[in-house]
C-alpha cells in the first residue's frame, strides 16, 4: 500500500542501494549515508550496465536491497547534451525505465529519482516551481536529456498510482563539488571554469575566455549539500509531486566566473564568447516546498567553491604522479 504523504521512513537497519555511486552525485549520497545506520549496496557499471534490461533484473533479483537512490545518469555540460543528443536520450531513460521497474518486481521499500532542473520549459515564469514541468517547449540543448528525466518522473508517478510503489520523484539544481567531471569539453559550467582559471593561473594567460556572453543566471548547490536534502526527503517524503532541491539565490555566470577566477587566484582578464550558445537565460528554482519540509542549504557558495577547487587540486596531483610512474604516458 502506498504510503501517507509525509510519514516518517525509517532507513535505520536497511539495504541501501546507490545506483550511480561513482558519479559525483552518487559518491556524495555514499558520503551522506555513510552517517546513516545502513548497509550499502553499490555495484560497478563493468559488473551490470544497467542499460542493460536482463542484467539489471538479475542483478535486483539477487540483491535486493529495501531502499533505492537512483542517481545513475548520463550527464554532461551544455556541449556534451547537444552533440550526444541521441547517446543521453537512450541511456536516460533505459536507466530508468529498468531501474524502476526493477525496483517494483522486487518490492522494494521506496525509491527516489533524481531528476533536473532542465525538465522546465525555457521560458517558464522564474522562480522555477515543481508544477510548471510540461507547461512549455524545452531548452533546444538538453532537450534530449530533459526529455529522459522526464520520463523518470513519470514511471515514478505512474508506478506510485497503479501499483502503490513509494516512489518519489527530486529536481536538483545545477550542482558542483568533488567527484565532478573537469573534461575541457564536455563537463558543466563549475567544473569547466575552475580547471579553465586554474591552467590560465598556472601557464600564466592574460586572459581566459568564457562561454556565452555571461549574461544568464544560475542557481548552484554544493552536492554534499544535495545529498543531505536527498536523505532527509527520503526519511521524510512519500507524495507523487516532485521537490525542487537548490538554494534558492542565483548569480550571472559573469559573476560567477569572477568569483571561480578569485577563489583560484586567477587575476588575468575574462572575455566571453558570444558564439557559444548560452542556453536558458534563466534557472532559478522555488524551493519553498522543501523549506516547508524542514531543509536549507548550509553550504555558501563562496566555501562550496574552494572545496571543489582544493578537491580538484587534489586529483590533479593524483593525476600527474600516477602517470609520471607511466612510461609513455603524458597529460592533456
Amino acid at each position: 500500500m502506498q504510503r501517507v504523504a509525509n510519514a516518517p521512513f525509517e532507513l535505520k537497519g536497511k539495504s541501501v542501494y546507490v545506483a550511480g555511486h561513482r558519479g559525483m552525485v552518487g559518491s556524495a549520497l555514499v558520503r551522506r549515508l555513510a552517517g546513516e545506520d545502513v548497509r550499502l549496496v553499490t555495484v560497478d557499471r563493468r559488473e551490470v550496465d544497467l542499460c542493460n534490461q536482463a542484467a539489471v533484473f538479475d542483478w535486483f533479483a539477487q540483491t535486493r536491497p529495501q531502499v533505492v537512490f537512483l542517481a545513475a545518469a548520463k550527464v554532461g555540460g551544455i556541449v556534451a547534451n547537444d552533440t550526444l543528443r541521441a547517446e543521453f536520450i537512450y541511456e536516460n531513460i533505459a536507466i530508468a525505465a529498468n531501474v524502476i521497474h526493477a525496483a517494483h518486481v522486487n518490492g522494494i521499500e521506496k525509491l527516489m529519482f533524481l531528476g533536473s532542473s532542465c525538465i522546465y520549459p525555457r521560458m517558464a515564469t522564474q522562480p522555477l516551481r515543481e508544477e510548471s514541468m510540461l507547461t512549455g517547449p524545452l531548452e533546444p540543448t538538453n532537450e534530449p536529456y530533459a526529455i529522459a528525466k522526464i520520463a523518470g518522473i513519470k514511471m515514478a508517478e505512474a508506478y506510485r498510482s497503479q501499483y502503490g510503489c513509494d516512489f518519489i520523484s527530486v529536481m536538483p539544481t545545477n550542482l558542483y563539488g568533488p567527484g565532478d567531471n573537469y573534461d575541457p569539453e564536455m563537463s558543466h559550467v563549475v567544473a569547466a571554469l575552475i580547471r579553465r582559471f586554474h591552467e590560465a593561473k598556472v601557464t600564466g594567460a592574460k586572459s581566459v575566455v568564457v562561454w556565452g556572453t555571461g549574461t544568464p543566471r544560475r542557481e548552484f548547490l554544493y552536492v554534499d549539500d544535495m545529498a543531505d536534502a536527498c536523505v532527509h526527503l527520503m526519511k521524510t517524503y512519500s507524495s507523487a509531486e516532485l521537490v525542487n532541491i537548490g538554494t534558492g539565490e542565483d548569480i550571472t555566470i559573469a559573476e560567477f566566473a569572477r568569483l571561480v577566477a578569485d577563489i583560484v587566484g586567477y587575476s588575468g582578464e575574462i572575455n566571453f564568447d558570444s558564439s557559444r550558445p548560452d542556453g536558458t537565460p534563466r534557472k532559478l528554482l522555488d524551493v519553498s516546498r522543501l523549506a516547508k519540509l524542514g531543509w536549507r542549504a548550509t553550504t555558501s557558495l563562496k566555501d562550496g567553491i574552494r572545496s571543489a577547487y582544493l578537491s580538484y587540486e587534489s586529483d590533479s596531483r593524483t593525476d600527474r604522479s600516477a602517470n609520471k610512474s607511466m612510461p609513455g604516458s603524458f597529460l592533456t
